[in-house]
This record gives C-alpha cells, structure tokens and sequence, in this order.
C-alpha cells in the first residue's frame, strides 16, 4: 500500500526535532554512516595537515614526472585594469570565412556590373543577338505593311479604273 510521500522508517514512525530542543543544544540527530565517516574524514585530514612535513608517495613514474595535459584549458583571469579596450579580438574562422565570402561576392557583383565577367559578357553578346534580331523582325514588318498597303492601293486603284 501507498504511503504517501515520505517512507516510514524501520520503527514505524517519523522523529520531528522541537524548535526548543534545538535553540537550547539539547537536541542532537543521531549519528548515521555518513555522518561517521565524514567526521573520521575530517579528523584524517586535520591530522595529516599536522604531518605535511612528509612528501606524499606516488606509485610509478607519476611522482617522478611532472606531466602537464596539453588539452587543459587554463582559465584566463585578467584584471579590470589589465584589459586592453583598443585591442580587438580576432574573429573567429568562420566569421573570417562569412566576410571573405561576402567580400568575393561584392567584387563578383561590380565586375558583373561593369560587364567584366564571363557571365556578363555572355549575357551583352545574347542581348546584343536579341536586338538585333528585334530590328531585323520590326524592319521586316514594317517591310510587310508597307507591301500590304501597296497592294490595297493597286486593288484600288484597278477597282476605280474598272467601273
């Protein structure tokens, strides 16, 4: 069966300290495990700090060489006074990368805008082709009315001669 929200302990019941209890130093919680081998921690700990005199024993070669890991990240703690406010720091790669790309790509448009590009020069030869070719077509057409209108006008002019 359920509970609640707290276990109950092997006796049964909860024990609750009173405030009284606690402001006079009268109260104090049972010792558990933990507790006991915190405190024998602290007094190993006070009784080594008496005895530093001894170097402490590495097994191996670790006492023997001092190695540093060269992927340790120190921490850079700089002072207030320390920073350097004109200094500016290096952008990282791939910003460098997105303002080299933005850089080509501003170049890439002024050259296509002066017709400097393969591209624009590809593009100027088809536009040339294209007006030449509307030329062509309107010269053609203007060919055609004018054809038309002589041919009305000969139509006519047979029309009013055979009445």
């Amino acid at each position: 069966m359920g509970r609640g929200k707290f276990k109950g302990k092997p006796t049964g019941h909860r024990n609750f300290s009173h405030p009284d209890d606690i402001a006079s130093g009268i109260y104090t919680r049972p010792r558990t495990f933990k507790q006991e081998v915190a405190e024998e921690e602290i007094e190993k700990v006070s009784e080594e700090e008496e005895v530093e005199e001894e170097p402490e024993k590495r097994k191996g070669t670790v006492g023997i060489i001092e190695i540093e890991n060269p992927n340790l990240v120190k921490a850079k703690n700089m002072k207030a006074k320390d920073i350097d406010m004109e200094r500016r720091t290096e952008p990282s790669r791939r910003e460098r990368e997105e303002l080299e790309k933005q850089k080509a790509h501003e170049r890439y448009m002024r050259l296509q805008e002066q017709g400097k590009t393969e591209q624009a020069k590809k593009d100027l030869e088809r536009l040339a082709l294209i007006r030449q070719q509307r030329v062509e077509a309107s010269k053609k057409r203007e060919a055609e009315k004018a054809a038309k209108e002589e041919k009305k006008k000969k139509l006519e002019t047979s029309k009013s001669t055979n009445k």
